[in-house]
């Protein structure tokens, strides 16, 4: 049974977790394999008390702005345990992070004082000096690193709290007092393309609402591993969450995952899709390069649990319901479905035991549940390890939410949605550009239930807005509702689910999310490229749909009589591969996230009316519905290769 913490405030569930869960594990860092280093809560309380003595003799105030820079690590957990508890908000950012980001960051957010993980991040931020003038204080993170000229060491700051709290100092006790629940937590700066990065507001009385709210059933005995970024708000708010239960968090990563699932046998954890997609495909190289007989084997086990699982679902109403059902239709289907799950059930237990637990120990063995987000799970992904056995349940939110939107549950589980809001979530579906309520409506069949519309959303963990911006926060909200940008349905089983996006940010399957407008604009400056149009959502990398400029190849000598004849046209396909290498590159200023590794070229232009607006604006959704059959063409294979032929079955 879960057994959260309440507290109004971060410092105060810190200071709750210490006293109620004392000597168990909170935090533990890989030495080596099955091999790890915990410490207590403790103990790390102790520890964020003595650091953020230690910020506060440097002169840290109250809800000023620190910086903290890195990846995940225990050091960096203690730094925010520090920042929360002597009242400030951190300012978070990978190891990643660009120059440009960097200097952005810390003056638009007035940061004075900085943690950075690595040398390399330490020797960026002493190059980067002069145009940071408000930064004062560097403090590095990592204990095996020798800090440059003026960089202090993160142990020596606690050892000075330290000092200062045995002679009675109880500044910090004084700082969590005075803690707000509209107080500042963090300021999250959005993943900006080449524009300007959005500093997210979020809140304490926001972080604390989702402790409350996210659902499950877990104690101080559940092992959670961490392995997505620990400064995105999602992989944040699961840390906080399992502090509140007395779970202990393992330091993974991506190189030892594997490895460290069988070891640490986790029962809960925070994931991706991409992390589920690389061990879908693993799994399914494996059983092919079996022998034959596994291979019978395993698609027999799989073939009963879809049964089993087919049958259940309905049977519990938990299938996908996104047209009505009729009673009539239920009633008479279900003496089938009882049937099937009575007569596949003995022999669905045995090939479950004796098949399909092989996979499930892949996972560690002892997986209650993860909770996937950052993007979309592709259906068949999601199928397969419910399926399985292995209970993936698909959330949805964004940074602006604090982030968890609504999420399935272990009694909510209708694969294929995202589960129904959170409690005290109101979630409403509209017309993106007539802001009519679709959802609820009690003038619509059924209050507006399977209609397509954009993503209202109202809640306590909704941000405060967008630092040093408030246009863009006027223009984010309407009546106290926040804008996501999302289309979605809401369906007959009263869960959420996510159809696309109605503005333009592409969020990969990795979780990056990239604005595809610079891309777009710096693909038109080639003299080749008439229109274009980035595409990617939920996908492993970015690709994009060209239209050739005919006069350009015609003029150029090239056999082509119409534009239909640049899209087989090898020559045609190697100078737009060419072009689009050359204008998105990282010596472009562009990561290797942000480039184009797949594209087809468009046999026809967008038109006014059709595809774009009277102001030429692309209607992305438009492309898509339109395109749809070329975009899966060019998403056949889905694994991130250099660029190869674009146009074979087109």
């Amino acid at each position: 049974m879960k057994q959260t913490i309440q507290s109004e405030n971060l410092a105060l569930l810190f200071r709750a977790a210490a006293e109620k869960y004392g000597e168990l594990p909170a935090f533990a860092t890989r030495q080596k394999a099955s091999e790890w280093k915990p410490v207590s809560y403790r103990e790390l309380y102790q520890q964020g008390l003595n650091l953020a003595t230690g910020l506060i003799e440097l002169g840290v105030e109250a809800r000023e702005h620190v910086g903290l820079f890195g990846d995940n690590r225990f050091e960096w957990i203690l730094s925010d345990y520090a920042v929360q508890l002597c009242g400030a908000a951190d300012v978070p950012r990978g190891r990643d992070v660009t120059d440009v980001e960097l200097v952005y960051i810390i003056n638009h957010a007035g940061i004075r004082l900085a943690f950075v993980e690595t040398r390399e991040l330490q020797d960026r931020l002493l190059g980067l000096r002069s145009q940071l003038p408000e930064l004062r204080e560097i403090i590095l993170l990592d204990p095996k690193v020798e800090p440059g000229e003026g960089v202090r060491k993160l142990l020596d700051i606690c050892d000075f709290g330290s000092m200062l709290r045995e002679r009675g100092d109880r500044r910090a006790e004084d700082r969590i007092a005075g803690i707000q629940p509209d107080d500042l937590f963090t300021l999250i700066y959005t993943s900006g393309t080449t524009g300007t990065p959005k500093g997210v507001m979020l809140t304490h009385a926001n972080m604390v609402s989702q402790v409350r709210n996210i659902p499950g059933s877990y104690n101080c005995t559940d092992r959670v591993l961490s392995v997505l970024p620990i400064w995105h708000i999602f992989e944040r708010v699961m840390e906080m969450y399992t502090i509140s239960f007395g779970g202990c968090t393992y330091y993974s990563g991506i190189q030892t995952l594997g490895e460290d699932m069988k070891n640490v046998e986790p029962t809960f954890m925070a994931s991706a899709p991409r992390l589920w997609e690389k061990l879908h495909e693993r799994i399914m190289r494996n059983i092919k390069a079996s022998h034959p007989v596994r291979q019978v084997l395993f698609h027999i086990a799989y073939f009963l649990s879809r049964q089993y699982k087919g049958s259940e679902y309905f049977i519990t109403n938990k299938n996908l319901k996104v047209n009505p059902q009729p009673m009539w239709k239920r009633i008479l289907l279900m003496p089938f479905h009882l049937l099937r799950w009575a007569v596949v059930l003995p022999w669905y237990g045995f090939f479950n035991a004796a098949v399909l637990e092989r996979i499930r120990l892949g996972a560690g063995g002892s997986l209650k549940a993860t909770i996937s987000g950052g993007g979309a799970l592709p259906l068949h992904i999601d199928k397969f390890f419910n399926n399985v056995g292995i209970p993936v349940l698909e959330g949805y939110g964004m940074t602006e939410t604090s982030p968890v939107i609504s999420v399935r549950s272990m009694d909510n589980l209708v694969v294929g949605t995202v589960g129904p809001p959170l409690p005290e979530t109101k979630v409403q579906i509209r017309n993106s550009d007539t802001r009519e309520v679709i959802y609820p409506n009690a003038g619509l069949p059924d209050n507006g239930k399977g209609i397509r519309g954009e993503i209202w959303v109202r809640g306590p963990q909704v941000m405060k807005g967008y630092y040093k911006e408030p246009a863009l926060t006027r223009l984010s909200f309407h009546d106290g509702w926040l804008r996501t940008g999302d289309l979605g349905i809401i369906t007959h089983n009263d869960c959420l689910k996510i159809l696309g996006r109605c503005k333009a940010t592409i969020v990969l399957s990795s979780g990056e999310n990239v604005e595809p407008e610079p891309i777009e604009m710096r693909l038109l400056e080639s003299q080749y490229i008439e229109q274009c149009m980035v595409v990617g959502q939920d996908r492993k990398f970015l690709g994009t749909l060209i239209v050739p400029v005919f006069a350009e190849f015609q003029q150029a000598g090239f056999p082509v009589h119409s534009p239909e004849d640049l899209a087989i046209n090898p020559a045609v396909q190697k100078i737009i591969r060419e072009e689009i290498k050359r204008v998105i590159s990282q010596a472009e200023g562009f990561k290797s996230f942000e480039q184009i590794r797949d594209f087809r070229i468009l046999k026809e232009s967008f038109q006014v009316g059709e595809e774009l607006t009277n102001l030429h604006k692309v209607k992305r959704h438009i492309v898509y519905e339109k395109f749809d059959h070329i975009i899966a063409d060019l998403y056949a294979s889905d694994s991130a290769k250099p660029l190869k032929n674009p146009c074979n079955g087109i």
